[in-house]
């Protein structure tokens, strides 16, 4: 049988948000590959321990680094530790951010800054950042971590829905200024996956948390995404299968969101 092979060995790869849940599904799948991974998080003690954990795992190369994305100080130290340390960058998935849904009138002006200070600037600041050095190398992948809520939002979303709405965009945006640099830029649209948020906010069993709100929300394939599914997506969109591939907002939700 054919393999399906990626090519990622000895590409640097920065994850954000990267010491639990998804980013940390991202890391451990992006050394597997032999790509050397810088990843950030706010929490150091966490963050540490993750990647402790996956070079007992699966070996690789990996810089952990505590930074915020919301501090631009922070943002370049990482990124320029991850330059000096690496020698330049081929890959950023910008993955920080946590959900945060409300109705309208609950939502303050602090609310709304910081989710578009965490999602959408700290997504620009590492673009801002990155992108000189992947025209330096000749191309590179760019990957959003969204949601489908920014293409189809539900009551009472905000202001997670909006600030996703501003990813999506984003992600079009710059697709199509840096194609002729060969820097593509893609964005992954979440819907229910397993994630730390949901095991923070289970009450009781996970597995039943899981199952009863798949059976509530009518999920289409009657389960929530994997952790290391959504990480095989964002490998495959950073290697060279994927070459062709720019300015798409891809659905990851079983089905269930009616937006194409």
């Amino acid at each position: 049988m054919d393999v399906l092979e990626l090519g990622l060995a000895g590409k640097v790869a920065i994850v954000t948000g990267g010491s639990e849940g998804l980013g940390r599904a991202c890391v451990e799948r992006f050394a597997r590959s032999g790509a050397k991974v810088a990843v950030c998080a706010r929490r150091k003690d966490v963050l540490e321990r993750a990647v402790d954990e996956i070079q007992k795992k699966v070996g690789g190369d990996i810089l952990a680094m505590a930074a915020d994305v919301t501090n631009n100080a922070e943002v370049e130290a990482f990124v320029a530790a991850t330059v000096a340390q690496f020698g330049g960058v081929d890959i950023l998935v910008n993955n920080a951010g946590t959900s945060s849904a409300a109705g309208f009138e609950q939502v303050d002006d602090a609310a709304w800054m910081y989710d578009f200070d965490s999602k959408v600037m700290g997504a620009i600041r590492f673009c801002r950042l990155v992108i000189p050095h992947m025209k330096r190398r000749g191309g590179g992948r760019i990957i959003n971590v969204t949601t489908v809520g920014g293409k189809a939002p539900a009551a009472r979303s905000l202001p997670t829905s909006m600030s996703r709405a501003a990813g999506i965009n984003l992600t079009k945006s710059l697709a199509h200024e840096y194609a002729s640099d060969r820097i593509l830029v893609n964005t992954i649209c979440l819907g229910l996956v397993k994630s730390a948020q949901h095991e923070r906010r289970a009450k009781g069993d996970l597995d039943a948390h899981y199952r009863e709100i798949a059976e509530k929300r009518k999920l289409p394939l009657g389960r929530f995404g994997e952790a290391h599914e959504f990480a095989d997506l964002v490998a495959f969109l950073a290697s060279e299968r994927a070459a062709y591939i720019t300015g798409t907002a891809i659905n990851f939700d079983g089905g269930i969101t009616a937006a194409v």
